[in-house]
């Protein structure tokens, strides 16, 4: 880790204004400059590889075009446990998708992970914070209900845990940010500030 970020110029390589909102109290003032890459070209088979390399394509990608920037990139992917190893839950593709999405998380545990990026001065910091998630089962009828909300349709996993999805949750075990999409305990040790 490098000694000290320049905190001068800071830079979200995310449009998620989940990931906007925890990084504020953090760092008041950044910019957000979206990464724009083909994800689906990067996955790998482990989901903490996946959301690293991500990230950290994210954030080299961002800062190739901000020189100088304390540039900060994450990825969430979210994954349940198979026998042969992970099925990774991306973002989902239609109505259908997300629905089915949502019926294999019902009453199971599944893992959230998020990577982290940060770049600056041709330094790159990078890890993956894990955190477990378990739901409850869940009706047709609440799967429907909630993906008529339009909520789980730009979300990995069909789900957003700071919205209609909270009352799915019976436990989590780690950081409740990181499954929102930043690992903001984490992030304030790699800054520095704890």
């Amino acid at each position: 880790m490098p000694s000290s970020w320049d905190f001068s110029d800071v830079v979200l390589a995310s449009a998620s204004p989940r990931r906007r909102e925890l990084l504020r109290p953090l760092v008041p003032g950044f910019r957000v400059v979206p990464a724009d890459l083909d994800e689906d070209a990067l996955t790998l088979e482990d989901p903490f590889a996946t959301a690293e390399s991500l990230a950290v394509a994210k954030a080299l990608h961002v800062s190739a075009r901000t020189r100088g920037a304390l540039v900060i990139a994450a990825d969430t992917v979210v994954a349940l446990p198979v026998d042969s190893g992970w099925t990774q839950l991306t973002k989902p593709t239609d109505v259908a998708d997300a629905h089915r999405i949502l019926r294999q998380l019902a009453g199971r545990t599944h893992v959230v992970v998020t990577g982290v990026a940060l770049v600056q001065y041709g330094e790159v910091v990078s890890f993956a914070e894990r955190s477990e998630v378990t739901f409850r089962e869940l009706t047709d009828e609440e799967i429907v209900a909630y993906v008529a909300t339009g909520e789980p349709m730009d979300k990995a996993g069909a789900y957003g845990l700071q919205g209609g999805a909270a009352d799915f949750v019976v436990n989590i075990e780690g950081s409740r940010n990181n499954v929102i999409g930043l690992p903001t305990e984490r992030l304030t040790k790699e800054f520095g500030l704890a």
